[in-house]
């Protein structure tokens, strides 16, 4: 308990909408003045998607790199980069983010290791695909965190660290809550963190109502956590969050509850072993 928690903030996402919450970021510089707030909060890192002007969903290489710096600007924050994209987009489009060099490359980027039912659709990650998307990663000299929506994607990374795809001890993401996928549960998260490679590290993203519990779950068994409004739009029932940061503030409050203290980004990146 007495490593400091990783807390990050998972900002825009694909799928939520402005019609949904009024306080989503959608450009560039909506999308860092969020983040300067949510680093203000107690965060130490960004989960980033990026969109179009008109909201859609999208994973083109020039957004990434104007919202990388717009935030890099303004804040140490560190920043992962999504490889999951929306729901139907190509592989290609999905690792827009790693075309990215130099000043503008991310400090990590995101690796799902397996198909999952998502809500009404399906987040297609075929062998193939996954094997391509953790070459990239890998070319690009990037530390994945691995994705994982149900228990067997932890089994599918070791096998891809047998064939020196991913390095052990790896850094997992547990997304619990979504529909068509494993349920929040505390036990599922316990044996979740029973089956990691030895040394790993782990942060748990509750979707929905889960979010805000689930991070005192992590932080009492010393975890990290993630929030946003990618996942949660919701502060308390009905409520909505008015950025990201004031979720990143909640968590941050509970995690020092449980005795927790909170990782700056440049701890984050000795806890994550990021180069």
């Amino acid at each position: 308990m007495s490593t400091p928690m990783v807390i990050t903030a998972a900002m825009v996402g694909a799928e939520t909408t402005r019609e949904q919450t009024p306080y989503l970021p959608i450009t560039a510089e909506e999308i860092a003045e969020d983040a300067v707030k949510c680093r203000e909060a107690g965060a130490a890192m960004v989960h980033l998607h990026v969109r179009t002007a008109d909201g859609k969903p999208s994973q083109d290489a020039e957004l990434f790199r104007a919202a990388i710096r717009a935030i890099r600007k303004r804040t140490d924050v560190l920043i992962q980069t999504s490889t999951g994209g929306a729901v139907g987009m190509t592989v290609d489009e999905r690792c827009g983010p790693l075309t990215l060099t130099g000043e503008d490359r991310p400090d990590m980027a995101t690796l799902t290791t397996g198909t999952v039912n998502f809500g009404q659709d399906v987040f297609w990650n075929p062998r193939p695909l996954v094997r391509d998307i953790a070459r990239r990663i890998r070319a690009l000299g990037l530390k994945p965190e691995i994705e994982c929506f149900d228990v067997g994607m932890i089994d599918e990374a070791s096998i891809l660290a047998k064939e020196g795809l991913v390095d052990l001890p790896a850094h997992y993401d547990f997304v619990l809550g979504v529909p068509g996928a494993l349920t929040a549960r505390v036990d599922a998260l316990e044996f979740m963190i029973k089956s990691l490679p030895e040394g790993s590290t782990w942060t748990v993203a509750g979707v929905g109502r889960h979010q805000l519990p689930f991070v005192a779950h992590a932080a009492e068994r010393g975890g990290n956590a993630r929030v946003g409004l990618e996942d949660n739009i919701y502060v308390s029932k009905g409520v909505l969050a008015k950025g990201n940061w004031e979720l990143v503030a909640e968590a941050a409050k509970l995690a020092k509850a449980k005795g927790r203290t909170l990782a700056t980004p440049q701890e984050a990146r000795k806890i994550l072993r990021l180069t």
